[in-house]
């Protein structure tokens, strides 16, 4: 296909679970949904950067946002093609120039926490600095409503599991794009190459992840100009410490009507406190 900015580009889906015999505790056979996972070779005029291990939900997407997340394109009008082809497992970008510095860049790989070893390259630290976040709040009311409508977009876990879920929603609680993937960096790549080419506004919106915030979670987060994060997972130090720097409003742990407030606290109107827990009950619903 030919988008409106004359990018050519395939729309290469790729079947998300398949079925397999199993066998239960009582030595019953059964069918049941697995999450695919396949190998991507990315290459950047012609010159192979990385293999990702991927679901296959929006390839094109995927490799879009992981280019721009690692700094090896800057302009979507630079890009003129992005061909992947399942057959033969690649995916194939076409760009008006090369990066000059793509020696350097690649030469400084850091091996990440994201599942299936996610790679960041170059020091992302360095391009974040200087990056002016927008401080708007977040009302506690907007964070439950969301919380509720997410419930409805996690169609491959509910069928296989072994994926992981993330969104950019609206304050509003409207859940505006949705990915699933083996590794949840897989995930946000994605996204972020979604809000690339459709060319949505990101400034006042919210990233949410199933998966734990690390620092390359945070970074590419900020990297896509998005200054909330919300996850039912907890958050490492090194995100956390990430996160204060850049002002980002952080809240982990959420799940239900709990959630925990990491960083950015004055950012978040607690406008629908829920009823206190007793002690006892408190402890047990923090434990499960």
């Amino acid at each position: 296909m030919t988008n409106h900015s004359g990018l050519v580009m395939t729309q290469a889906r790729a079947p998300l679970t398949r079925l397999s015999q199993v066998m239960d505790e009582q030595g019953n056979w059964r069918e049941q949904a697995l999450a695919c996972e396949r190998p991507l070779t990315l290459y950047l005029n012609k010159r192979e950067i990385v293999t990702l291990m991927t679901l296959g939900e929006d390839p094109e997407a995927l490799v879009l946002g992981y280019l721009r997340n690692q700094g090896l394109v800057e302009r979507l009008d630079d890009v003129l093609a992005v061909q992947v082809d399942w057959e033969v497992e690649a995916a194939a970008v076409v760009t008006s120039h090369t990066p000059d510095d793509i020696e350097a860049t690649l030469a400084k790989r850091t091996v990440t926490t994201g599942c299936g070893q996610g790679t960041v390259f170059g020091n992302q630290m360095e391009r974040l600095k200087g990056l002016q976040l927008r401080q708007w709040t977040l009302k506690q009311s907007q964070i439950y409503h969301l919380l509720d409508s997410l419930n409805q977009h996690n169609a491959t876990y509910k069928n296989a599991g072994a994926v992981h879920g993330c969104a950019i929603c609206s304050a509003e609680g409207e859940v505006l794009s949705f990915c699933e993937d083996i590794g949840r960096h897989n995930a946000v790549d994605t996204l972020a190459g979604r809000l690339w080419l459709e060319g949505i506004n990101s400034d006042d919106k919210i990233f949410y992840t199933t998966g734990r915030l690390t620092s390359e979670m945070v970074m590419k987060t900020a990297q896509m100009g998005i200054s909330a994060l919300l996850s039912r997972s907890g958050a490492t130090e090194m995100g956390l410490q990430i996160a204060n720097e850049l002002g980002i409003l952080m809240l982990a742990r959420a799940k239900g009507r709990h959630f925990l407030v990491f960083s950015g606290q004055t950012r978040l109107e607690l406008d629908n406190k829920p009823a206190p827990l007793a002690r006892s009950n408190k402890r047990r619903s923090q434990d499960e």
